[in-house]
């Protein structure tokens, strides 16, 4: 009650500041709405009407009451701080709603930062659609465009010191400048121009115009590479700017930004017009962090770091402005993981479930092997946690082949033991499909004839009644799906194993109480919560194979617990790799086809389906027919790659399987989920366009059985950097020291990719920042509170920050 109230109170207020305080937002003004609120003393007295009249007060008055029971509210453990941005999206509450006083650039006084850009001034439909093409649809966007990188025109020298085949800027007169033809149809624009210690001739290709602009006696300032013509000196096509006091500079003499570009889009254009809009609205930028926390972390203000970014002083500001926006990006994310993990820890309580041996130790006494004493300890961590009634949210992290799947169903059997459904998400159908082999190698499963295979049950022993375990995939007939549905909703099926198909809403798991996400970086966050809401509020296990160094996991997992199997089966295969180089690929093709004679299989990967007209480099189309015509025209091959149907790639992995195929031809859409003890050895083309996670990962897929395996790095034309790379996980097997390598070559926002990871790229944070890190940690904990409802006070531009944040990831993982 004490909450619907707060909630319709603040919309009435939130109406009322934006009318003016007239007492219109509510039928028979506020007073009487006033008279209804709840009678209960946990109500807090600052929501009473001073002198016990909104009609006797003054507007002033008015506006210094609203405001301050708004940010009473946002304070409220009645009103969760997430719950109050919500409800600010829904009723307009905005930083740039607030009314301000702000000195503003006269043209931008009515702009507002999510406006579209086409409100500034002089801003084509054609400028917006170039600039959409670069993500910037609104103001916001334009401002927050930071440059890739800065050219350092900022020494200037006289000409009579500059160094041939060097960037270097010089402020001269122009002497003279006229156009030149240069051909039929290219015109160019040469002058001479100089200083107190000579001349030096400048020329600017298929720019005439600038004959015209160039007078004689104006000050330029020059910037740009020294080359040399018939043995003299000369500028070509330099960056200029007319002299016209220094604080003008946008292109040369100083710290030039160089943003992305698109066609039709130039350098002077963008500069000049990012430069103007943060002149424009510069005053208008509201930092959202209280004073105490910039001050607490030693961080700029948030106009000077977002100017600063764009047009810097010197370096040292550079990396200080980069500094403020990493932290703001972090803390968005912490605070977003960490409102996330509270709210499903107060969303409800889950069911409390004791450990069931009866069950997991039926399990483990049909495996051919012990658990490694990190697979004991993670069940243990896990079968604890799901004792207690608050929601268990878990990531069990750990190498290809550490044996997470016997993990994930020791936990899934006790659930089914305490009387619980349990769910088993995978990213991909193959892995989908493999995954209700496995458990159904494991446990000695029945297929049930009725299902089409869709189903199986097993008998723990006598005592217990069988358990019926069944799959769910987006090829499967509707016959088949229908089947299933039925048996998940009648709760005759225990467990079901399947895609994103599972979070579909009109799939029902009314008893739901342990799930499990397979590769969870590679599934949306929203995906993630659908699950999550089946039957209630299940314990949530999610898992990877993608070692994840401490440091990014809990920047991208802040809301779940982290249980690392860290310790590999006896027996599992170090992978010996190599790189290869061009004139060594036929040694390469000779050592496969000594292993294929030997009974062994073989994975080719390529990064591409098809052939590219800008990615030179080898697909798995093209390489398929190469080598089934050319290389290897005996031997039997198979292609196999994320376009074709999916009966016809499961006919294809299939035939893998049972060793009718001595070579697969693939791209990357084998890098999780196969698992076939004869491939010894992988080859992957184009290595260098992988990174060294994805790298590691493609590398499991051999290693699993008993045969010595092999990894070749095959690439054509690499940078020094690529063979770096790759030297690296030549000389690295463990996984998390190949994952801590892969992040200092490409940083936090390559490492997933955005859809893979559920976050937005990282722009301005880096793996290096574990200060900030720390920093936006230790502040977001802070803000957010304890799980008990506590937290402290989050003001409204705060609010509404964590709310563009929070659309921004439902927009990323919708």
């Amino acid at each position: 009650m004490q909450t619907n109230w707060l909630a319709i109170l603040l919309k009435i207020l939130i109406l009322e500041r934006e009318k003016g305080c007239n007492d219109t937002s509510v039928v028979g003004g506020l007073d009487k709405f006033m008279d209804s609120k709840p009678e209960s003393g946990s109500l807090d007295v600052q929501y009473n009407l001073p002198g016990g009249s909104y009609t006797g007060m003054s507007v002033a008055t008015r506006e210094k009451w609203i405001d301050e029971v708004i940010l009473s509210i946002s304070q409220s453990r009645v009103a969760h701080p997430v719950s109050v941005l919500n409800s600010s999206k829904e009723y307009g509450l905005t930083a740039e709603g607030r009314k301000r006083r702000v000195a503003v650039k006269r043209g931008y006084e009515d702009i507002q930062f999510d406006a579209p850009v086409t409100s500034l001034p002089r801003i084509s439909k054609l400028m917006a659609e170039k600039l959409k093409r670069l993500g910037v649809r609104t103001v916001r966007d334009l401002i927050y465009l930071f440059p890739r990188y800065h050219n350092d025109f900022g020494n200037v020298c006289k000409i009579s010191d500059l160094i041939i085949g060097t960037e270097q800027t010089v402020m001269v007169t122009v002497w003279e400048a006229r156009e030149e033809q240069l051909g039929k149809r290219r015109k160019s624009t040469e002058a001479i121009v100089g200083d107190e210690t000579g001349n030096i001739r400048v020329v600017w290709f298929n720019q005439p115009y600038l004959a015209r602009t160039f007078q004689a006696g104006i000050r330029l300032v020059l910037s740009g590479r020294v080359g040399v013509f018939k043995g003299s000196k000369v500028l070509e096509s330099p960056e200029y700017e007319i002299i016209e006091g220094q604080e003008s500079l946008i292109h040369t003499g100083r710290l030039v930004p160089v943003y992305p570009l698109t066609d039709g889009l130039h350098h002077r254009s963008l500069r000049g017009l990012i430069k103007k809009t943060l002149d424009g609205l510069i005053a208008k930028i509201v930092d959202p962090y209280p004073k105490s926390l910039t001050d607490d972390v030693g961080l700029y203000p948030l106009d000077k770091a977002i100017s600063q970014s764009h047009y810097p002083t010197d370096l040292h500001q550079k990396e200080e402005a980069r500094r403020r926006l990493a932290f703001d990006e972090l803390l968005m994310m912490q605070l977003y993981v960490m409102s996330r993990r509270k709210d499903w820890r107060q969303s409800g309580s889950a069911a409390s479930m004791s450990p069931n041996w009866d069950m997991v130790n039926s399990m483990l006494e049909r495996l051919a092997y012990s658990l490694t004493g990190a697979q004991k300890r993670c069940v243990e961590e896990i079968l604890q946690d799901m004792g207690k009634e608050r929601p268990m949210t878990r990531l069990l992290q750990g190498e290809v082949g550490s044996g997470k799947t016997v993990v994930a169903l020791a936990a899934l059997l006790s659930a089914i033991g305490n009387g619980y459904q349990g769910a088993f998400m995978a990213p991909t159908e193959i892995l989908a499909q493999q995954h209700f082999n496995n458990i159904s190698e494991i446990l000695g499963g029945v297929t049930v004839p009725s299902s089409g295979g869709t189903c199986f049950k097993f008998s723990i022993d006598d005592r217990h009644r069988p358990v019926f375990v069944g799959l769910l995939i987006g090829s499967q007939t509707q016959r088949q799906k229908k089947g299933i549905q039925e048996m998940l909703i009648n709760r005759d099926l225990d467990l079901i194993v399947g895609t994103h198909a599972l979070a579909q809403q009109r799939v029902e798991i009314p008893n739901l109480g342990f799930a499990v996400v397979d590769e969870q970086h590679r599934f949306g966050v929203m995906q993630r919560a659908s699950l999550r809401e089946k039957g209630g509020t299940p314990h949530l296990l999610v898992m990877s194979a993608t070692p994840i160094p401490r440091s990014l996991a809990l920047t991208l997992y802040g809301d779940l617990d982290i249980s690392i199997l860290d310790e590999l089966p006896p027996g599992r295969q170090i992978v010996t790799t190599s790189r290869v180089e061009p004139q060594y690929r036929g040694n390469t093709y000779a050592f496969v086809r000594r292993q294929i004679e030997q009974g062994r299989q073989v994975f080719v990967i390529c990064p591409l389906i098809w052939e590219s007209d800008v990615l030179q480099s080898r697909s798995a189309i093209q390489e398929f027919e190469t080598l089934s015509t050319e290389i290897f025209p005996d031997l039997r091959l198979k292609l196999l790659h994320g376009r074709m149907a999916s009966k016809e790639k499961e006919d294809v992995m299939e035939s893998f399987y049972k060793r009718e195929v001595d070579i697969l031809v693939s791209t990357a859409v084998i890098e999780v989920g196969i698992d076939n003890p004869n491939a010894t050895v992988i080859l992957i083309e184009g290595a260098e366009r992988f990174g060294l996670a994805q790298l590691h990962q493609l590398r499991g897929r051999v290693g699993r059985g008993q045969h010595s395996s092999y990894c070749f790095l095959m690439y054509d034309n690499p940078s020094v950097e690529s063979k770096e790379r790759l030297q690296v996980l030549e000389n690295l097997n463990d996984g998390f020291a190949v994952a801590e390598a892969d992040l200092k070559f490409r940083g936090p926002g390559d490492f997933f990719g955005v859809r893979q990871s559920g976050l937005p790229d990282l722009r301005m944070a880096k793996l290096s920042d574990q200060d900030l890190l720390s920093a936006a940690r230790k502040q977001a904990a802070k803000l957010i509170g304890s799980d008990d409802g506590t937290n402290t006070v989050i003001n409204m531009d705060l609010l509404t920050e964590i709310e563009r944040y929070s659309s921004l990831m439902i927009g990323e993982t919708s």
